[in-house]
């Protein structure tokens, strides 16, 4: 079987690389409580990170779309803002267990690693840079560096350029479908985290990503497994859930 050696190792952010659920659940019962509605169980809020602030808004205030909504996702936006960058205390963001291994072998190996996201560059870089991150990523791209944001490939195609390596020899790991579809149309290795925030009724097999992983542990042991290369056909194993 032919092999290809491994350059770049990418993450989505939130729900991937970090989880940053908790300032989200506080975010938006604050904003509740602030307008006199009950708060939402936290793992409800969880579960919709991924989708984005128009779907929590949409979740939050049962608004299906419209002027109102866009008027709530703004006012979300805002107390998102002071949430995280408020210098009195921390975020709650922190790495998913295994992912500070990975990232220190994936640099003892001189792979490339970086983080494509479509959350907005102010916030995306305060909560990398209070997890202690922010120096070491080869490659950050954001919904402002392009012009189409995923499912859109471009931002994936950027990442690989400024880490200098080619998206045919690389990886993107993502908690969406967006993610593996924007890595499969980049030309990438698509690893589908089921670890992460997952909507209620959604299928991450479905999604047929290359590699499907309930850990990031689970894609550490898998690259040594197979020596830091890929499959050239894509059949990563006889089973491609670990």
């Amino acid at each position: 079987m032919l092999m290809k050696a491994i350059e770049g190792v990418f993450f989505d952010l939130d729900g991937t690389l970090l989880d940053t659920a908790e300032d989200f659940v506080i975010t938006v019962n604050q904003m509740l409580t602030d307008h006199k509605h009950p708060e939402l169980d936290g793992q409800l809020i969880r579960r919709h990170v991924s989708a984005g602030s128009r779907a929590l808004m949409q979740l939050a205030f049962n608004i299906p779309t419209g002027k109102e909504l866009e008027q709530k996702r703004a006012l979300f936006l805002e107390y998102y803002d002071q949430h995280i960058q408020d210098q009195s205390r921390s975020t709650f963001a922190h790495p998913y267990p295994g992912i500070l291994p990975l990232i220190d072998e994936l640099e003892h190996r001189k792979i490339a690693w970086g983080i494509v996201t479509n959350k907005p560059r102010a916030y995306a870089i305060a909560l990398i840079r209070q997890t202690g991150l922010l120096d070491k990523s080869h490659a950050i791209v954001c919904p402002e560096d392009v012009k189409r944001a995923k499912p859109d490939p471009e931002s994936l195609i950027l990442a690989c350029k400024q880490a200098k390596c080619s998206p045919e020899h690389s990886l993107y790991i993502g908690d969406h479908a967006r993610d593996i579809e924007a890595g499969k149309r980049a030309g990438m290795t698509t690893v589908a985290a089921h670890y992460g925030y997952i909507a209620e009724g959604d299928n991450p097999k479905e999604w047929q990503a290359d590699l499907d992983i309930d850990n990031i542990k689970q894609l550490h042991d898998w690259l040594k497994q197979c020596n830091w290369l890929i499959p050239e056909d894509r059949a990563l194993s006889s089973s491609n859930s670990l």
